[in-house]
Order: structure tokens, then C-alpha cells, then sequence
């Protein structure tokens, strides 16, 4: 294995700063997903692997949760209150058994889509076994154990508030980076960034889209950057829906410009699509007479910014040609180009690899699409997707069928992390070619199932002087104030 010094760099910085601070490993673990494209090194004996900074963080977080005294009895509470632990572990096995066995037993029945080794490009060849079989079961195992670890260390206090600091340092050095990015082009100096983009990945970093330098951040393309910026513009606009914070709404505000300027079809059609349930939300409580400051914000925005598009479009008629041009080809031509064909091929071939197998699969890692449902539905076949969606339909859920009133701070929390999850599924089903959902879906589904086992109040509480509640060191809101702490920009 070749060692990645720049990688080893980052890592330890963000291991000081936890440390320095006193968070937990977990806080560390999500934000080193802000780095999309630095590995801590390079496998050659798995066809030049480069597993990315975060698989550390996965190890350490695993460690951390099993170095306690009572862990097994930890362990059976969390299969015995958690069902999906049981589901996590049987997809662990059957994916890791199915990436072994389906490339052989298939071999040469149906047609795969590889990545060469040398021209870094995607071919298409008959089913076989490849390296990224074990490369890509060991990230899927490695993300099922950390869903378990999340649920044990849930159950501590203070680990709710550190994963709530994760998600806001991941998306803090997201927007830093994609801001260095964008400025290191547009001034001439070029890609700033590519030191930290040590993964043996294809960079398509200095790219131009109708005019409009495409922003990659700390990853390797646009549309990656475009689909994490999706992800914490839902995770900012929930929490800020939830509490007020003004971090939150100003985090999320540089996400949605970001977001604009990224160029990237995945992020723009990933955006139309979340904004659906935020629009039927706002309809919703108009109808109801209940409209909440935030949402009237949202509407009062509205007037002035058509006004302002209206009037740069009257006195200087062709100001808007660019906008209009990078929409043309980034999403209403986007099908039609030789990319989108390329693309669309991918999931015709990956669907027919279904059936190919009688509906088994060929395996994760053997091929790859440009879809996520696709991806997981050609790789891991039926009976692997079906505890796919019964795992995504837990996240769906949400907090409801939680035991007695949840806590707002804990439901602003969760629903948060989980609003993160869905759009990060929304951004791979335009555009994922693996059928791992990773532990941007993971921690996120740990992060709801643990929370809803954690009411503030019961029923037979409910009723109760808030003095007790307050008082009494064996309250439930006293185990709910040590696991999220205080919530810091609360209207």
C-alpha cells in the first residue's frame, strides 16, 4: 500500500481538533466527508484502490464504541430495540457472499461496466470477477459496522450534539473549499486543490460549462460537489426550519449558492425535486392559517427576486443569455448529449443484467450504473433490494411512531440528518453508479431509529409539573439534555 502524506495530514488535523474541542470520534468521522477526493492511500494489489480518508474515521468510530466495559450487554440491546440492526447484518452477509459468488457463477452471461486501469475511463465487458468486488463489499461492511456503532455510542450521553457538530463541520469546510475552489479560477490560478485530491480517481476538476467554471470543491467533479451541496442545503434548511439558528440559515444560504454556480444537472435537478415537499409544506400551513416566520421568509423573498431577474432582463436584454444557456445544456439538452446517452446506456445494460441473473444480481462492485435504484437493483438483486427499501422506508418514517412526545431538540436533530439522507439518495438516483448508499444514509438512519426510543415524556408524564421534570436527576429530560446539550441560535 502507497501512503498518502497529504492524507495522513488531514487526518490528523481533524483527529487534533476533536481531541482540542473534547467531541467524540463520530464528529470527526462525518466531517472528513467534506474531503470526497483524498485517500489515505493507494491499494495496488486491489487494482489500485484508494480508499478515501473517511474509512480511518470508520475504524477509530468501531474502536471507540467497543472499548467499554458492559459492551456486550450494550450490543443486545441495540438488536433487541433496534430491528434494522438485524436487517444491517443480514445485507452485510449477503452482500459480501453475493460480491464473492454471482461474478463467477454469471461469469460471462451478461455485460459489465469496469473501469480501466490504465486510460481511467469505463468499458464495457462480460461479467467477471474484479477487484472492486472486494473493495466495494469491505466500504459496505465497514458502513454496516458503523451503523452498529453509532447505535451503541447513541446510547451515551453527549453523542446526539457531537453528531449534530459533525454535520455542521462537514458542511462548514464544504462551502470554505468550494469557495477556494471557485475563486482559485476565476482569479487564474487555477486548481488550488488539487494537493488534497490524491485519490486515483478521474479529476475533471478544470471544466467549463457554457461559459461558467464548474465547482468541484475537494472533490473530483461537479456533479459530487453539486449532490453534497443538495444534501446540506436540506440538512441546513431543516434545522434552521426546526430551531431558528441563524448559523444554520446562514450555512444554508452559501450552500444554495454554491449550488447555483456549481454547473452540476445532478444538483439542479436534485433541487427542483426536494423543493416539491418544501412547497407543499408551505401550501399546507397558507391553507391552515398557521404559516411559520421562516416559511413567510421563503415567500417574501420570492417578489423581490423575480422583480430584480425582470428588470436585468428589460434594461440589458441578453444578461440572462448565459444563465439560460447553462440550463439549456446542463438540464434540458443533458438526455440528448453524448454524456446523458452514455449514462442512459449504463442503466439500460445494468436493468438487463437483472433479469440476465434471474433476478440476483451480479454483484456488488461488478458493474455500474448511473442511477442508484438501478444500481442497487442490478447488483444486489431482489432479495438484497428489498431489505434496501425496507431499511429506506425506516428512514422515510422518520420519527414518527416514536414512544410518547419527542423532544423538540432531539426532532430537530434527527429530522435534520434525515432530510440530509434522503436528498444525498435523491442526488445518486440521478447520478450514483454504485449501489452502496454509504454512511451519509447510515448514521442518519441510526441517528432516527435511537431517537425515537427517546421521548421526553410519556403519557402518564405528561401531565406532570414541568418542576418535576426539571428537578428530578432521573427524568427522561435530563437524559435528553446530556445527550443534545443546548441548541445555540434558537429563535
Amino acid at each position: 500500500m502507497q501512503v498518502s502524506l497529504v492524507g495522513i495530514l488531514i487526518c490528523t488535523g481533524l483527529l487534533a481538533l476533536v481531541v482540542y474541542m473534547r467531541w467524540s470520534m463520530i464528529t470527526a468521522l462525518i466531517a472528513s466527508l467534506a474531503f470526497g477526493a483524498t485517500a489515505i492511500g493507494t491499494i495496488t494489489s486491489l487494482g489500485g484502490s484508494s480508499p478515501l480518508i473517511f474509512t480511518v474515521f470508520n475504524m477509530l468510530v468501531i474502536v471507540a464504541a467497543l472499548a467499554r466495559r458492559g459492551i456486550w450487554r450494550e450490543i443486545g440491546t441495540v438488536f433487541v430495540r433496534i430491528g434494522a440492526a438485524w436487517i444491517v447484518c443480514a445485507l452485510m452477509i449477503y452482500v459480501s457472499i453475493g460480491a464473492l459468488l454471482f461474478p463467477r457463477l454469471f461469469a460471462g452471461q451478461t455485460s459489465a461496466f469496469v473501469t480501466s486501469r490504465t486510460g481511467r475511463g469505463v468499458y464495457e465487458a462480460g461479467l467477471a470477477p474484479v477487484s472492486a468486488n472486494i473493495s466495494q463489499a469491505g466500504y459496505f461492511v465497514l458502513g454496516g459496522l458503523t451503523f452498529l456503532a453509532a447505535c451503541l455510542l447513541l446510547q451515551r450521553s453527549g453523542t446526539l450534539a457531537d453528531i449534530r457538530r459533525g454535520f455542521f463541520l462537514w458542511f462548514s469546510l464544504h462551502v470554505f473549499m468550494g469557495i477556494l475552489d471557485l475563486l482559485g479560477k476565476v482569479i487564474g490560478a487555477g486548481d488550488i486543490l488539487a494537493p488534497i485530491r490524491t485519490a486515483n480517481y478521474a479529476m475533471l476538476t478544470q471544466v467549463r460549462e457554457a461559459g461558467f467554471w464548474r465547482i468541484t470543491g475537494a472533490f473530483s467533479e461537479a456533479s459530487s460537489f453539486g449532490g453534497a451541496s443538495l444534501a446540506g442545503l436540506a440538512f441546513t434548511y431543516t434545522y434552521w426550519r426546526k430551531t431558528g439558528s441563524k448559523f444554520a440559515l446562514g450555512l444554508g444560504a452559501a450552500l444554495f449558492v454554491l449550488l447555483l454556480l456549481s454547473t452540476s444537472s445532478t444538483a439542479y435537478v436534485g433541487l427542483a425535486i426536494v423543493t416539491v415537499p418544501v412547497v407543499f409544506f408551505i401550501v399546507k400551513s397558507l391553507a391552515s392559517g398557521r404559516l411559520r416566520s421562516g416559511e413567510a421568509l421563503l415567500i417574501a423573498l420570492l417578489p423581490p427576486l423575480l422583480l430584480s431577474a425582470m428588470a436585468a432582463s428589460l434594461f440589458y436584454p441578453h444578461f440572462l443569455d448565459p444563465v439560460l444557456q447553462l440550463v439549456d445544456n446542463t438540464v434540458i439538452n443533458k438526455v440528448a448529449s453524448a454524456s446523458g446517452q452514455e449514462r442512459s446506456y449504463w442503466n439500460y445494460k445494468s436493468l438487463q443484467s437483472f433479469f440476465d441473473t434471474g433476478g440476483l444480481g451480479v454483484g456488488l462492485g461488478s458493474s455500474r450504473a448511473s442511477s442508484w435504484p438501478i444500481a442497487v437493483l442490478s447488483q444486489l438483486g431482489l432479495f438484497g433490494t428489498a431489505m434496501m427499501t425496507v431499511l429506506l422506508a425506516m428512514l422515510v418514517r422518520g420519527m414518527r411512531g416514536g414512544r410518547g412526545r419527542i423532544d423538540p431538540k432531539i426532532d430537530a436533530i434527527a429530522s435534520s440528518v434525515r432530510a440530509c439522507a434522503l436528498s444525498a439518495l435523491v442526488a445518486g438516483s440521478l447520478a450514483s453508479g454504485g449501489a452502496d448508499p454509504g454512511i451519509v444514509f447510515l448514521i442518519p438512519l441510526a441517528v432516527v431509529l435511537v431517537s425515537r426510543l427517546l421521548p421526553v415524556e410519556d403519557d402518564s408524564v405528561a401531565e406532570a409539573p414541568v418542576r418535576t421534570l426539571r428537578h428530578s436527576p432521573d427524568s427522561s429530560e435530563h437524559v435528553i439534555q446530556s445527550q443534545v446539550g443546548t441548541v445555540p441560535g434558537r429563535a
